[in-house]
């Protein structure tokens, strides 16, 4: 323990603080200190700038989320990266080892394994989800009786957690006694193993992603409901059909929306963990997803530094992914700010204006 946390929480108990909150008070000191520190900032900020009264209340007003994302964030990132250049058991004190922790995961088989697994789960689940949550969001964008029942049935399995999921999915694809390998079975078809096959573990936890696609409908439902009516009877007039509606308006006005849900659904995807822990990682490792296997270096074998390492390459991998993603969308998003959108991006630059 750090000597001042030490001597804090000591002093707390000579003062009689109830044990139950003596280790929150070293974290309310530290709280009093920054905003102290805060004020004489900010007042000395206004004696010497007195016209700087609305940029001091903001940054006032934004320090509770701001002291949070330093703390709590940026601190804990910059010490990973500290201790991802470490050998470290969580016992025994950090060994700097430099970028063996690194090299160790290039080498590593089970690695190349997880990034697999990951990244095909990404590929195959991302597109299918938001297809079916865009599709679903067209079908509830109606004004019959009853709609809004149906549209709450549809978002409710998103509320459900993870672990909720995984175990009810898989009494539903359990080979013996499952409900779907009972309704296989009623049709003379012969069900697969599901979660306890590797040839079917990663299919099945990409059709169990399908359920929770409600949250993504609600965004494309509101982004639908916003579309102004004005173009629907402009491109009418114009002897637009249903379809030409569709591609010509609705997916150029929506275009926005479908980017923001698969980059999220992308990221999201890349880490996936709870179906991966819960079945222990799927037989043959068909389920070694990468976060899951950067927990179980962490806390099954208590290697810190190398797990710590992965984070940081996972980070790394997201990051390009979506840098990757918004560099190609821009010729393929729309947005009404712009002239003619996004789309007459050339070579990177944006499109002029008259």
């Amino acid at each position: 323990m750090n000597p001042t946390i030490g001597w804090i929480r000591t002093l707390a108990e000579s003062w009689g603080v109830p044990a139950v909150l003596v280790p929150l008070v070293p974290f309310l000191v530290l709280l009093i200190v920054l905003y102290a520190v805060i004020g004489l900032a900010a007042y000395g900020a206004k004696r010497k700038w007195p016209r700087a009264d609305k940029t001091i209340a903001f940054w006032l007003f934004i320090s509770p989320w701001l002291i949070g994302f330093l703390v709590f964030t940026v601190g804990p990132m910059l010490s990973s990266v500290y201790v991802s250049l470490t050998s470290w058991d969580l016992i025994t004190p950090p060994r700097y080892v430099g970028l063996a922790n690194y090299t160790e995961a290039f080498q590593d088989p089970r690695v190349g394994q997880a990034i697999k697994v990951t990244l095909l789960y990404a590929v195959i689940s991302v597109p299918l989800q938001t297809f079916l949550a865009f599709l679903v969001a067209l079908l509830m964008n109606v004004d019959l009786p009853g709609i809004r029942f149906f549209r709450t049935v549809w978002y409710l399995p998103s509320l459900v957690s993870g672990v909720a999921q995984i175990v009810l999915f898989l009494w539903v694809f359990n080979p013996q006694y499952g409900l779907a390998n009972d309704l296989l079975g009623k049709l003379g078809v012969q069900g697969p193993g599901w979660f306890f096959d590797a040839s079917w573990a990663l299919p099945t936890v990409i059709l169990m992603s399908l359920w929770t696609v409600g949250g993504a409908m609600v965004i494309y439902l509101a982004g639908l409901k916003d579309v102004p009516l004005n173009l629907y009877e402009a491109a009418a007039l114009d002897g637009a059909g249903p379809l030409r509606l569709f591609w010509h308006v609705t997916l150029p006005q929506l275009s926005p929306i479908i980017l923001f849900n698969a980059l999220t659904g992308i990221i999201g995807a890349l880490q996936i963990f709870t179906q991966g822990f819960v079945a222990n990682g799927g037989p043959k490792d068909s389920l070694l997803f990468f976060v899951y296997y950067l927990y179980d270096n962490a806390f099954q074998n208590f290697r810190m530094g190398y797990a710590s390492a992965l984070a940081w390459i996972l980070f790394v991998i997201i990051l390009a992914l979506t840098a990757v993603t918004l560099r190609g969308s821009a010729f393929a998003v729309y947005y009404e700010t712009e002239l003619g959108g996004r789309r007459r991006l050339r070579a990177g630059r944006p499109a002029r204006r008259n």
